[in-house]
């Protein structure tokens, strides 16, 4: 079992350096269960595909549990999916920390979500500018919860 200590930020798009945005990975999601205690999620990343549970988050502490899966399961999986999220994820080292920049399409296209994990919850970032606002606590910004009204056709 892993725990997950993540924040959540909006972008900034227009303070979003261009070069940030090369050399991105594909990824489609779709939730199995976006029950508020638990999530299920199935994911295909560039040319790997993984199934995850993470438990409901306590301040940005969660429990996350991830397998890698074939990538024919999950295509199938994706089936069973009521939506899916298309986003494209760029990495930035930035101050000491990885960032993950993620740009959607479809529906929620122009949404720009960076997340950063951490060691403890109380771990110090240095924000980058093009940061606008946090919204680790909005659950409006779950990707569990974009997915139910804002996912692909």
């Amino acid at each position: 079992m892993a725990i997950e200590i993540e924040r959540k930020f909006l972008v900034d798009e227009n303070k979003l350096p261009a070069q940030i945005l090369t050399g991105g990975e594909k990824i489609s999601q779709g939730y199995l269960s976006t029950e508020p205690a638990r999530t299920v999620r199935v994911r295909i990343k560039g040319d790997k595909a993984f199934l995850t549970i993470k438990s409901a988050n306590v301040g940005i502490v969660r429990k996350e549990f991830e397998y890698e899966i074939p990538i024919d399961d999950a295509a199938e999986l994706l089936k069973l999916c009521d939506n899916v999220l298309e986003k494209v994820r760029y990495k930035v080292d930035y101050a000491g920390h990885i960032w993950e920049v993620d740009v959607f399409g479809g529906r929620l296209a122009g949404l720009i979500l960076a997340e950063v994990e951490l060691s403890a919850a109380k771990e110090f970032v240095e924000l980058p500018n093009w940061i606008d606002r946090e919204v680790s606590d909005d659950p409006r910004y779950f990707n569990s919860n974009l997915i139910k009204n804002f996912g692909r056709d």
